[in-house]
């Protein structure tokens, strides 16, 4: 069996701002153009890149946004292009930073969690969200 491709990612997310009359948090989801789907920020890990250094610089890549990783979520593990991939997350806080569209990432939407959920392309991806829901919930060590 082939090895499986490496990769990592964050669930990133953001508290409503107050002006918005409303509390809760958003999540940032991202259309790829070369797929047409709606996920999470998400990539190949370099050869020898920790996985959590590797799911940030994806962040930052694919978003233009800075975070600050909180716990981590189940792993994904699936088939892409007929070889295993396999798919570390993270929960990550937005910190700052703004989105410019790129040859990866055409648009980014915050969207409430029930919102991401629906625009979500895959099953797994919305999988997640239930886990962040669920780790934001959890206290901190």
């Amino acid at each position: 069996m082939d090895q499986p491709v490496l990769a990592a990612g964050c669930v990133l997310w953001r508290r409503r701002s107050p002006e918005e009359d409303c509390d809760g948090i958003e999540l940032a989801v991202v259309h790829r153009p070369k797929y047409d789907d709606w996920s999470h920020p998400k990539g190949k890990l370099k050869r020898g890149e920790d996985p959590l250094d590797g799911a940030l610089r994806e962040v930052r890549e694919e978003t233009g946004m800075e975070c600050e990783p909180g716990a981590p979520l189940p792993t994904a593990r699936y088939e892409s292009q007929y070889r295993p991939k396999e798919v570390r997350y993270w929960a990550a806080e937005a910190t700052g930073g703004s989105f410019l569209p790129n040859h990866e990432v055409d648009r980014m939407a915050w969207l409430p969690p029930g919102a991401a959920r629906d625009r979500l392309s895959y099953e797994r991806d919305r999988e997640l969200v239930d886990a962040l829901l669920v780790a934001l919930r959890t206290p901190g060590d």
